[in-house]
């Protein structure tokens, strides 16, 4: 499960509390000799560049974006380019969504609703993708399922047994730790809201208050604490109740070992011969079911509408295949639903969600072969656990290299997540890093995007940071159709931004790298430069480096 990045932040009040807290440069017009030299943002970012910062260039704005913006106003201009099929293999996505519902893929085969197969793919009634899951919704994580129907090897459920004695216990915990700082801060922000006479309030009304008892005394540092963690109270216990949720659906569903989340697909998830089964609605669940509406709005919400932002990428088509549950996806629905997208046209898959374990891997990198075979890209993101995925003690699925020496397929990239913040923090503190098993940095942290019932909301995570590279790879494809799926991800790869600065790993002062040497090309995404480079490799005016494999 590679949610959107959730982080616990510690400190202190009266008593222990908790709250949530997600070198020179390649081919440009205008070369930039060396990025090392741009300053440092010193200045807070606007309301309209915080929405739009992964769109921005880092030498006008010193901001480390992927000069969207840029590659628009200078090399798209009015280009008409080729349609791409881009398929969101993810939880639901809100297919009524007023910035989603004009740019979705249509299975013009397909009548809706009739409860027929009519193009004879193997699919009833899926006229903008597939739902793998049928009906459900929570599910177990992949180890926690291992252990209650006794599946991998010993070895696995070994560390499996170990890790649940470890995870559930501080999942409860942190569970009532919320709820009861939730509590505290609400009946402080009533206190204060009587003292004030006033329904919403600022930090400086609250610092002006003079407290006459030790109850208001109380309720004066607990808000003023809170206010360091958001611009209101009403926003910090907003996310206090997502935290709550979060760790509600860890120790009731996510590590539960008694729970079945599979029973209402009605197949068995470890027979990839059990089929057909799920349904044609990939539609999100519930309004909660919402990171696969985030990451389509990242890749391709309808541009220049009026309303709700623009997505990297125009000429898209999003293919919905609704695969990942509220917990760890099926070895079975990724290696089906990657078969799907491929088989119904897609020409890029984003695959935003990833495992520690996955007892039947070998399904899933089938699929991605069989990608490869078709000429398909799959961007994947990197993962959240602030970890150095080179190190074989950090296993994440699927993968590019089987934990070989090697990659063993050329058309996955992975990607790992920046923050607006040029300099030693901008890699964001949850980004997995690596220098052979990351390919390349872009936007993750804090991110503006479409969320169900046409709401938009920021999201963090490296499920928000390959979305922008399937945008960027939706542009190159649209533009300079003749280029392979290896071609694209080597432009990407190629074309940007490097630097030496030293950052700052897994929010750990202790442990810094330079960039460059914290995934394969050293490099964050720039759409600017990828145009570039793919207008000159399509016109044969120079040949790609080769990708050490």
């Amino acid at each position: 499960m590679n949610r959107t990045y959730y982080k616990l932040t510690f400190f202190s009040l009266s008593a222990a509390l908790i709250l949530m807290g997600c070198g020179s440069t390649a081919l440009v017009s205008t070369p930039v000799e060396n990025i090392d030299s741009i300053p440092l943002k010193v200045s807070e970012l606007t309301e309209a560049q915080e929405k739009n910062w992964g769109h921005l260039d880092l030498v006008q704005d010193t901001i480390p974006g992927m000069s969207v913006d840029k590659a628009y106003d200078e090399i798209i201009k009015n280009k008409k380019g080729k349609t791409v099929v881009v398929a969101v293999l993810d939880s639901g996505m809100d297919l009524n969504h007023e910035d989603l519902k004009n740019v979705l893929w249509t299975n013009t085969d397909e009548i809706p609703n009739n409860g027929k197969d009519d193009d004879g793919n193997g699919y009833v009634d899926d006229i903008h993708g597939y739902n793998f899951l049928g009906d459900a919704y929570n599910e177990q994580l992949e180890y926690v399922r291992m252990l209650r129907l006794n599946i991998g090897d010993a070895a696995d459920r070994a560390k499996a047994r170990l890790l649940l004695d470890e995870e559930y216990p501080k999942a409860l915990q942190n569970k009532q730790q919320y709820e009861q700082i939730f509590q505290v801060v609400k009946a402080s922000d009533k206190t204060v809201k009587e003292e004030l006479g006033k329904e919403t309030y600022t930090k400086e009304d609250l610092l002006s208050i003079q407290p006459k008892t030790p109850q208001m005394e109380q309720s004066v540092a607990v808000l003023t604490q809170m206010f360091t963690y958001g611009d209101s109270i009403a926003e910090v216990l907003a996310e206090l109740e997502e935290g709550i949720t979060y760790f509600t659906d860890q120790v009731n569903y996510n590590l539960n070992k008694d729970f079945d989340g599979r029973a209402p697909v009605g197949d068995n998830g470890y027979d990839i011969a059990d089929v057909p089964y799920g349904n044609g609605n990939p539609k999100n669940q519930v309004v909660t079911e919402s990171h696969g509406t985030h990451v389509a709005g990242i890749i391709a919400a309808q541009r220049n509408n009026g309303i709700g932002i623009n997505g990297v990428a125009n000429n898209v088509e999003l293919m919905s295949i609704r695969a990942v549950p509220n917990g760890d996806e099926y070895d079975k629905d990724i290696a089906m639903g990657i078969r799907y997208a491929v088989d119904n046209g897609a020409s890029i898959i984003n695959c935003s969600f990833g495992k520690a374990f996955s007892p039947e891997a070998q399904w899933v990198y089938d699929a991605i072969k069989y990608a490869e075979s078709k000429d398909v890209l799959i961007v994947h993101a990197a993962g959240n656990d602030g970890e150095d995925l080179d190190d074989p003690e950090n296993p994440n699925y699927p993968n590019d290299h089987r934990f070989g020496n090697s990659e063993y397929v050329s058309n996955v990239i992975t990607v790992g997540a920046l923050t607006s913040s040029y300099g030693s923090d901008m890699v964001a503190t949850f980004s997995n890093y690596g220098h052979a098993n990351v390919d390349v940095f872009a936007p993750g942290d804090k991110i503006y995007s479409t969320m169900p019932s046409n709401d938009y909301e920021f999201q963090g995570g490296t499920s928000m940071a390959a979305p922008a590279v399937a945008g960027v790879a939706a542009l190159i494809r649209s533009f300079y159709p003749n280029l392979t799926a290896p071609q694209v991800k080597s432009i990407i790869m190629q074309s940007g931004l490097k630097t030496k600065t030293s950052v700052i790993l897994a929010g750990d002062q202790s442990n810094a790298a330079a960039f460059d040497k914290i995934s394969k090309s050293g490099k964050m995404v720039n759409a600017y430069n990828a145009l570039i480079l793919a207008n000159n490799i399509s016109k044969g005016k120079t040949t790609l480096e080769s990708n050490s494999k």
